[in-house]
């Protein structure tokens, strides 16, 4: 088929480079130029495992612009919106990239049926707004109805960073929103592949062993909206709880992640999702569940679960600074090590990353911190370069002299460190993963969280 993307963010970019790779004709457009030109080098303007692999191994069928003219909108079968949605203030999402594309879209659109589906996270009711906007501007700018021209289809991303192309290629289900059954139809043969796991599969990324099928959901368009709002708050609650067991444990003297074992092994809760640590960050959890209890609102109801899994979330990043001046009664002057800056491993985003509070909360209280991370450092100098840390290209020299040390992000490079050759400090384990035995048999106090 012949694809558009709005958007070459984390989830545009993705989502592009997995549909070129099963055959499809992908454009992918967006506004910034200088990421286009990037693009168009076959160069990705962000690290994801395996991108630039399957990137080559696509470039036949995908391309990119700037320009909407070139974007050739009124040929393409099916154009994704996948922009970004911030949040505003009150935690509700930012749609105005969203107004921007569906009216581009309305602008360019012909005479050919064309699906647009919403990719992006979008409140709830955004898909009829997006309908409403592109039937408006299209009969404004035409003078002719739009009847019959298009359907708007949700098709909610649930993608890992760090995993974005695995979880594109072997996703746990695929969820299609619509009140138009040919746009239902449109969607389902465009996601076969997917579906009846009948490519074959690149060998940098094999396919999950017995997987034969992707089981399909389809829905009417508001469900599948809820369905992406739901399913991460879940997880969210998840994290936090464990998180608030963990302070339990950490007060009568059980073990967090022995609790977590424990009740992990129950199937009708499982074992994801629940690693006792300083919580959740990236763009999905925090802009999600605000987004959330934003949309409650506008309905006269609250979420008081929700809004207590993101208390619980953001406590755990000033706890790990009251647990450091703690240990060491006085923060001011004192030289701290943030081994980790991204959110998670495998990626450089620093989006809602625990470590920003952290570095943020330990400068107020007078602390000298040095961070180190695997990836991340050039976003961070980037985004950050008057944060007040300083960003250390070799991990030695965060540590060169530090008074404590604080694991903010599971880098397995950290646990390959000779931590013989460190001379032993505080450390705050943000994350349970390193071997704390070990550590404090060279000396080291180690602060486990919930342990």
């Amino acid at each position: 088929m012949r694809v558009l993307i709005i958007g070459t963010g984390y989830v545009g970019l993705n989502t592009g480079v997995m549909l070129a790779y099963l055959g499809n004709e992908v454009t992918c457009i967006d506004v910034n130029a200088e990421k286009i030109k990037l693009l168009q080098a076959g160069i990705a303007p962000f690290y994801e495992p395996h991108l630039e692999e399957m990137f080559a191994l696509a470039k036949d069928k995908i391309s990119f612009t700037d320009n909407y003219e070139a974007a050739q909108i009124g040929e393409k079968d099916v154009i994704f919106i996948a922009v970004g949605t911030p949040s505003l203030p009150d935690g509700s999402a930012n749609l105005e990239y969203v107004r921007q594309a569906a009216e581009s879209i309305a602008e360019k659109l012909s005479d050919k049926f064309t699906v647009v589906v919403n990719k992006s996270t979008v409140p709830i009711g955004s898909g009829n707004w997006v309908g409403a906007i592109i039937k408006t501007h299209y009969e404004k700018t035409h003078g002719k109805k739009a009847n019959g021209l298009f359907a708007v289809v949700s098709n909610p991303e649930f993608l890992k960073q760090g995993a974005a192309l695995h979880d594109s290629l072997y996703p746990d289900r695929v969820v299609i929103g619509s009140e138009n059954e040919h746009g239902l139809d449109v969607l389902r043969e465009l996601f076969g592949p997917v579906l009846w796991q009948d490519f074959e599969a690149p060998a940098c990324l094999p396919r999950p062993e017995g997987l034969k099928e992707v089981p399909l959901l389809a829905c009417d368009l508001t469900s599948a909206e809820v369905i992406k709002y739901a399913a991460n708050a879940f997880l969210a609650l998840k994290i936090s709880y464990i998180n608030e067991i963990a302070r339990l444990t950490a007060k009568v003297g059980a073990d967090a992640q022995m609790v977590a074992k424990g009740i992990g092994l129950d199937n009708r809760i499982g074992p994801r999702f629940l690693n006792p640590g300083i919580g959740w960050g990236g763009s999905c959890f925090g802009k999600d569940t605000a987004a959330l209890v934003a949309t409650a609102r506008e309905y006269q109801l609250e979420m008081p679960i929700v809004q207590a899994a993101r208390d619980v979330n953001y406590g755990q990043r000033s706890w790990v600074v009251d647990a450091l001046q703690e240990q060491l009664k006085i923060l001011k002057g004192r030289r701290v090590a943030l081994l980790g800056f991204s959110f998670k491993p495998e990626t450089d985003d620093l989006r809602d990353a625990p470590s920003l509070d952290i570095a943020r909360l330990l400068i107020q209280r007078g602390a000298i911190v040095r961070a180190h991370d695997p990836i991340a450092l050039d976003n961070a100098r980037r985004q950050y370069p008057d944060m007040g840390v300083t960003y250390c290209q070799e991990v030695e020299d965060a540590l060169d002299e530090a008074e404590a040390i604080v694991l903010v992000t599971e880098w397995p490079y950290y646990r390959t460190l000779n931590w013989s050759k460190i001379p032993p400090v505080v450390l705050v384990d943000g994350r349970n993963y390193l071997d704390d035995k070990a550590l404090r048999a060279l000396g080291f106090t180690v602060i486990g969280v919930g342990r």
